[in-house]
C-alpha cells in the first residue's frame, strides 16, 4: 500500500517541476535570445518480486515480476534553435543568423567570459559595446569593442590622383583656341582644407612665344681660347633674345615665412597627345668679338629642375564622347565620427563628418560542439561547461559562424501552442497522481476500520 503513495508523491513533484519548466518559459516568450527547456521523466527504480527464469525442458521461461517506485526528472533539456526576427533599425541591436554566440565579460583582464544570442546591445559613456547587464562585447582581438565618438580623423593633403574614361580622338581642335573639355575634382593640404583642382584636356595645345625677358644667376665661360695682346677689356653687354616665358612661384609658409622660389618644367608633348615629363634648360650659343678672337659656348643657368609626374593609365582615346573624371585617390579633411554602422561580417564601421570611412573592430563569435552542454548563468548568458566543450572563436560569416543582421533582434524561440499542451498534460498528470494518493488513503482507512 505505501509504494503507491511514495508513487503519487513523486509524480507530484515530478509534473510540479515540469510547471515550473513551463511557466519560465511562458514567462520569458518576449525576452530576446531566451532558449526554451523541456522537462523529460525517468523511472526511479524498481522493486524485483521474481527475477527471470530461463526455459525448462517441457516448461517455457519467465519474465521477472517488478514494481515501480516513482518517477523522476530525467532531464532538463535547453532548446537551441533559433529563435523569430524582430526588426528594429537600431545600428547596437544584433541578430546571429546561424551558429555562433556573442562573448562578453565583466573581466578586466577579459579572461571570465560569457556566451550570449541576446544582441540588445548599448554604447556606455565610454563607447563601450555593452550588454545590458553591463557586460562588455569582445572583438576578434579578445578586446572590448569600442565606439568613442570623441575621435577625430587628422587631416591629410592629396599626394595622388587618378584620371579615368575617355578623350575624343576625332573631335577637330582648333591650335587657336582653348581647351575643349575640361574636368575638377578636390584636393587637400596639409591643414586639410579643400581646394578645387581644374584640368583641361584637348587633342592638341599651342605653346605661344612669350615676350618676357628672362634673368640669370650666373654665366658659364668653357675652355675659351683667346689670341692677341692682353690690354683693357670693355665690358661685355648681352642683351638675351625673346624667350619662352617661365613663370616663378614662390611658396611662404603659414606665417608668411619665405620659402624659395619654384619654376614650372616645360614638357614635351608625345605623339598621343599627353604631357611625358621632362625639363627645358636655357642653353644656346653666343658668338663674341673682343680684341683677339674666340669662340665662347654661353651656358645659361635660370631655372632648378623640378620633376613633374602624371598618370594617364585609365584614360582612353579612342572616337567617343568626352567623358574625362578626376578621382581625388588620397587626402580628405579633419572630422569627427558622424554615424556608424556593423557589417554582416562583424566589422564595426564608423563614418566620419568629412566622409572618410574607418572599421573600429570586429566582433567576435564563439561556437561548441555541444551546445546542449551550456549552462544558464542568468541575463540570457551561458557559460561553458565540460560537456559543451571549449568555445571557439571566429569572425561572422566565416566557417561554420552565421552572418550578423544589424538592426534587428533574435526573438525568443517559446512556442506558445506548444507550451500550453504541456500544460493540459502536466496538470492531468498532477491530478493523477494526486488522486493516486487519495486512493491509497481511502484505502488504508479502509484496513484500518476493519479493526472496527
Amino acid at each position: 500500500m505505501m509504494r503507491s503513495m511514495f508513487s503519487g508523491v513523486s509524480g507530484l513533484r515530478a509534473h510540479q517541476a515540469r510547471m515550473d519548466v513551463i511557466g519560465n518559459n511562458i514567462a520569458n516568450v518576449n525576452t530576446v535570445g531566451y532558449k526554451s527547456s523541456s522537462v523529460q521523466f525517468a523511472e526511479v527504480f524498481s522493486q524485483t518480486m521474481q527475477g527471470a527464469g530461463s526455459p525448462q525442458e517441457g516448461r517455457g521461461g519467465t519474465n521477472p515480476r517488478q514494481i515501480g517506485l516513482g518517477v523522476t526528472i530525467g532531464a532538463i533539456d535547453v532548446n537551441h534553435t533559433k529563435g523569430s526576427t524582430q526588426r528594429t533599425d537600431n545600428p547596437t541591436d544584433l541578430m546571429i543568423d546561424g551558429n555562433g554566440f556573442f562573448a562578453v565579460t565583466n573581466d578586466a583582464n577579459y579572461q571570465n567570459r560569457f556566451f550570449t544570442r541576446a544582441g540588445n546591445f548599448s554604447i556606455d559613456k565610454l563607447g563601450n559595446l555593452v550588454t545590458p547587464g553591463g557586460f562588455k562585447v569582445l572583438g576578434s582581438d579578445f578586446k572590448p569593442i569600442q565606439i568613442d565618438r570623441s575621435t577625430t580623423k587628422t587631416a591629410t593633403e592629396t599626394n595622388e590622383i587618378e584620371i579615368g574614361s575617355n578623350i575624343n580622338f576625332a573631335e577637330e581642335v582648333d591650335p587657336t583656341t582653348n581647351i575643349a573639355y575640361t574636368t575638377s575634382f578636390d584636393a587637400y593640404d596639409s591643414i586639410g582644407n579643400i581646394h578645387t583642382v581644374t584640368m583641361n584636356f584637348g587633342e592638341k595645345i599651342l605653346f605661344d612665344d612669350g615676350t618676357n625677358k628672362g634673368s640669370f644667376r650666373n654665366i658659364e665661360f668653357t675652355n675659351p681660347n683667346l689670341t692677341g695682346t692682353v690690354g683693357s677689356l670693355n665690358p661685355i653687354s648681352y642683351t638675351p633674345p625673346t624667350e619662352n616665358a617661365n613663370a616663378l612661384y614662390a611658396k611662404f609658409d603659414d606665417s608668411g615665412v619665405f620659402q624659395g622660389i619654384f619654376t614650372i618644367a616645360t614638357a614635351d608633348i608625345d605623339a598621343g597627345g599627353f604631357a611625358t615629363g621632362g625639363t627645358q634648360l636655357n642653353t644656346f650659343g653666343l658668338s663674341l668679338s673682343v680684341p683677339g678672337a674666340s669662340d665662347i659656348d654661353v651656358t645659361l643657368y635660370n631655372d632648378t629642375v623640378v620633376p613633374v609626374n602624371n598618370s594617364f593609365a585609365n584614360l582612353t582615346h579612342y572616337a567617343a564622347t568626352s567623358d574625362a573624371k578626376g578621382k581625388t585617390i588620397t587626402g580628405n579633411s579633419s572630422g569627427a565620427i558622424d554615424s556608424f554602422n556593423v557589417s554582416q561580417a562583424g566589422e564595426i564601421v564608423a563614418t566620419y563628418t568629412n566622409g572618410e570611412r574607418e572599421i573600429l573592430g570586429v566582433i567576435v563569435l564563439a561556437d561548441f560542439d555541444n551546445p546542449a552542454g551550456l549552462t544558464k548563468v542568468g541575463a540570457n548568458m551561458f557559460a561553458d561547461t565540460p560537456n559543451s566543450g571549449s568555445p571557439k572563436y571566429g569572425e561572422p560569416a566565416s566557417a561554420s559562424f552565421g552572418a550578423l543582421a544589424p538592426g534587428a533582434l533574435e526573438m525568443s524561440n517559446v512556442d506558445l501552442s506548444a507550451q500550453f499542451t504541456d500544460m493540459i498534460t502536466t496538470q492531468r498528470g498532477f491530478q493523477a497522481n494526486s488522486r493516486v494518493i487519495t486512493t491509497t488513503d481511502e484505502m488504508l482507512q479502509e484496513l484500518v476500520n476493519l479493526k472496527r
